[in-house]
């Protein structure tokens, strides 16, 4: 047998309670109902109290209720669609709303502030017919670009330029033989509140520390 799955019915529930109370295994009564196997035990596992009077027993009534709540709190799957676009689209230009704030407290079915920021910047650069309305978007977001992401790209701020790497020193530098070649070392305290100055002078058999103490 095919492994498909289906929503039970409340017919098909008082259904299974009756074979439940005749005593038919699960794969007999799914035969019976025309359905898989694994359709009936997950029936089972769901509908099924573990706690309270009725713990261990299936009752076709109560296994509707609880279905009918469980599919009211299922999160629903949102379709961004024209009059939704509009409606991002007037939050945005009329009262300069984020994309986050749009999300959170529109009144009604309202898509992930991500998928808006995704929309924005498809529309940004898309030269659809249908995106072209939207092309200036992006000109509201409150920084008025693509915020940077972490790991995308190369943070250069705090680098000494024109810097030379370690592997470019002198070779004598090196041989630790000459007075004055310096390694310079800062240590930052916790929450940046402190910070020690570390210099090494390797020029010497054993080097000494000169240590500066910031606040």
């Amino acid at each position: 047998m095919a492994k498909t799955y289906n929503h039970l019915g409340s017919a098909q529930r008082y259904r299974i309670e009756a074979f439940m109370k005749s005593g038919l295994k699960q794969k007999e009564i799914a035969e019976k109902l025309g359905v898989h196997p694994s359709t009936i035990s997950r029936e089972l596992n769901q509908n099924t109290p573990k706690r309270g009077c009725l713990a261990g027993i299936y009752d076709a009534d109560n296994a509707q209720r609880r279905t009918r709540l469980r599919h009211s709190i299922k999160p629903k799957h949102q379709v961004f669609d024209h009059a939704m676009k509009q409606m991002v689209k007037r939050y945005l230009e009329n009262e300069k709303w984020s994309p986050e704030l749009i999300s959170k407290c529109h009144e009604g079915p309202m898509v992930s502030h991500e998928w808006i920021y995704q929309w924005i910047w498809n529309c940004k650069f898309s030269n659809k017919r249908n995106d072209r309305p939207y092309k200036g978007l992006y000109e509201y977001l409150r920084h008025g670009r693509r915020r940077r992401k972490r790991g995308i790209r190369h943070d250069n701020r705090g680098v000494i330029p024109n810097r030379i790497p370690i592997e470019m020193r002198p070779a004598v530098v090196g041989k630790r033989r000459r007075i004055g070649d310096l390694e310079v070392d800062l240590l930052m305290g916790k929450k940046h509140k402190g910070a020690i100055l570390v210099m090494t002078d390797r020029g010497n058999d054993r080097p000494s520390h000169l240590a500066h103490q910031t606040a």
